[in-house]
């Protein structure tokens, strides 16, 4: 099955009527039976010719709507979606935990640990590693084949390893014969794709033993863990095939079971895509408890927000004005989903970190293009908008920084903070006390941007992004190193940049901007900790102009001392590239033909502590070494 981003595509090259979106919230209900459902999907899709669809065996054709079937390459790219995440604290102990948006609401991740082992996700494996400094090594290994993993969770008592995955079966196609893989010259193919949670007990951590499954058609799009719960998200295309709506599926051992059509719910939406989304609540600590879950048809799902008590989940439309973001709230309570209410908003969502509820209010921050029909104009906008929760729209502040990105934002209490860029970086201090009545109260203009907002304290923000240099001609800058700056927001109208740290020239880049899991970061121990890709330009022979692209020459993590006081300082770096000092001393070897000098296999992507060492993870080994001189202490290979 395609991602939403793949399908969004499909729909622009074969067209659609526009849309008309009506922004008040909607009542979501059930349909009564499997006709309705089916009479539904086709009067409600609104598009002028059907769509190929992959997903859900080995059919050589799959109809959107009943309509006509267009023919697709067949080197078009199956998709695997990506996690994403963020925090407001980590917790002041021995050892520091996966970086999450909502204090109580944790997120999957590649790794996990509780202060003595590290749970690890990497070569589709999950290894369960001890920690000890003076006894590292890998305990077990749970092996996955043909399979994307997405995360893993742990319970509270550490006795529990919840892993997510999907698992696809690709179909090849020619002459109207399908292959379980491919023939020379195949036409084209589907895929079915199931999505899983696995339980371990791992009770006894060198032999891991799996204690429960739960199964469903669909791929995965997120999930979350509140006490010992794991609610996770499945999407699947709503399509017909030879007149019949395929409907997701839940499987036990081998055999399938269809959600009932009578227990589907939606709302009284016109959309070019609808696809069923699955809710799924798992107590991973308890086996004797059945999983529930709760299935909603709507658009492609885009951008999840989940509090301690209700799951939003957001889908991107399409209209003749420009661009809307429907929104999904279903509540949550022990494993148990409760479908709330639906409503809508103007623009796009970047992502989780654009959305928030506090005090009974949902808040969510977009990025619009909207297209004047008289003027033939398209104006690029940002707004906040503040809904309660019938997700009915409150309070509105619109057509902030026209023309420009959103590139971060961030809710904490009473105020959002908005980065966006063209040239510079305007930072927004807004005002959310009175939801009816959202204000702007400062901004902030300098070089460069951000890309991640994380809080530092109440009245202080640390910023991951770029520095930029305005370009001498055209309305735009040239980005160049990867940018640390530290705000102090404590002066609402008058925000400050109090300190910024720049790493590298034109060409670093960090996972951070675009998963901040990766960012590690324990305000008790003034400890930030970044992974890093850096790239250096020659300077010299001729100066190079703010267009350069530097040379790729080491890759590993960057370690800071961050205080109110000294800003950002540099305490040193870990890498585990086994040429690093040769490729700093010679970058033209990364560009070398007879031989490979960039194991990206060893590249760092997380990093956490436990007491005084510093663990670095990449896909090669975990490493150890001391958060005093930075001293190895010990490697772990991963194979």
């Amino acid at each position: 099955m395609l991602s939403t981003v793949v399908l969004v595509a499909l729909i622009y090259t074969f067209g659609a009527a526009p849309l008309i979106f009506n922004v008040n919230a909607s009542p979501i209900k059930t349909f009564s039976s499997y006709e309705e459902l089916k009479n539904y999907l086709i009067t409600n899709t609104n598009t002028t010719q059907g769509y190929f669809y992959w997903g859900g065996g080995p059919l050589d054709a799959r109809v959107f709507g009943g309509k006509g079937i267009p023919n697709f390459p067949a080197s078009t790219p199956i998709p695997m979606p990506a996690p994403t995440g963020g925090s407001y604290s980590i917790p002041e102990q021995s050892y520091s935990t996966t970086n999450i948006q909502v204090t109580g609401v944790d997120e999957a991740d590649i790794v996990k640990t509780d202060g003595a082992y590290i749970y690890v996700i990497a070569n589709n494996t999950v290894y369960i590693l001890d920690a000890d400094p003076q006894n590292a090594r890998v305990l077990a290994k749970i092996a996955f084949n043909d399979t994307y993993l997405a995360g893993i969770f742990l319970s509270q008592d550490s006795s529990k390893l919840a892993v997510i995955g999907s698992r696809y079966t690709v179909y090849y196609y020619e002459g109207g014969v399908s292959y379980i893989r491919a023939p020379s010259g195949y036409g084209y193919y589907s895929d079915d794709v199931k999505t899983f949670i696995n339980v371990y007990d791992i009770s006894d951590k060198a032999n891991p033993v799996l204690a429960r499954n739960f199964t469903m058609s669909g791929s995965y799009f997120n999930s979350r863990m509140i006490g010992n719960y794991v609610y996770a998200v499945i999407s699947q295309p709503a399509y017909l095939v030879n007149e019949t709506v395929i409907l997701p599926k839940v499987y036990c051992e081998a055999e399938a079971t269809d959600i009932a059509a009578s227990g589907i719910y939606y709302a009284d939406v016109v959309d070019n895509y609808f696809g069923f989304t699955t809710f799924v609540g798992l107590n991973i600590a308890d086996n004797t408890q059945e999983p529930t879950n709760k299935t909603i048809m709507t658009g492609g799902a885009s951008n999840m927000y989940v509090s301690l008590n209700d799951i939003y989940v957001t889908y991107l439309m399409w209209s003749e004005q420009g661009q809307y973001t429907s929104i999904y709230r279903i509540h949550i309570n022990e494993g148990t989903f409760e479908p709330k209410a639906q409503g809508t908003v103007r623009g796009n969502v970047l992502n989780q970190y654009s959305m928030d509820e506090y005090n009974g209010y949902f808040r969510i921050a977009t990025n619009s293009f909207d297209y004047n029909s008289m003027s033939g104009i398209t104006t690029q906008q940002n707004n906040v908008y503040v809904l309660n929760m019938n997700l009915t729209i409150v309070g509105r502040l619109e057509n902030l920084a026209t023309g420009e990105n959103l590139h971060s934002a961030r809710f904490m209490g009473d105020k959002c903070y908005l980065v966006t860029f063209k040239k510079t970086d305007p930072l927004f201090v807004i005002d959310l006390s009175q939801p009816n009545d959202p204000k702007k109260l400062g901004e902030l203009h300098i070089p460069g941007y951000s890309d991640y907002l994380h809080p530092y304290d109440e009245t202080h923000l640390i910023g991951v992004g770029k520095e930029a240099v305005e370009a001498e001609e055209g309305d735009f800058a040239w980005y160049q190193g990867l940018k640390l700056s530290l705000f102090d927001v404590s002066d609402v109208n008058a925000p400050v940049q109090m300190s910024n740290y720049t790493i590298g020239d034109r060409g670093t880049d960090s996972p951070v901007l675009s998963d901040p899991k990766a960012f590690l970061f324990a305000k008790s121990r003034n400890l930030l900790v970044i992974p890093v890709s850096l790239y250096l330009i020659d300077k010299t022979a001729v100066p190079p102009g703010p267009n350069a692209y530097g040379s790729f020459v080491w890759q590993g993590a960057y370690v800071f001392d961050i205080t109110l006081t000294g800003g950002f300082a540099m305490r040193g770096n870990v890498t585990q590239m086994d040429n690093a000092e040769a490729l700093l001393a010679d970058p033209s070897l990364a560009i070398r033909s007879d031989y490979q000098w960039i194991n990206y296999n060893q590249f760092i992507n997380r990093a956490l502590y436990i007491n005084s060492t510093l663990y670095t993870v990449s896909n090669a080994r975990v490493q150890l070494n001391s958060l005093d001189n930075f001293a190895l202490v010990a490697r772990i290979d991963l194979n």
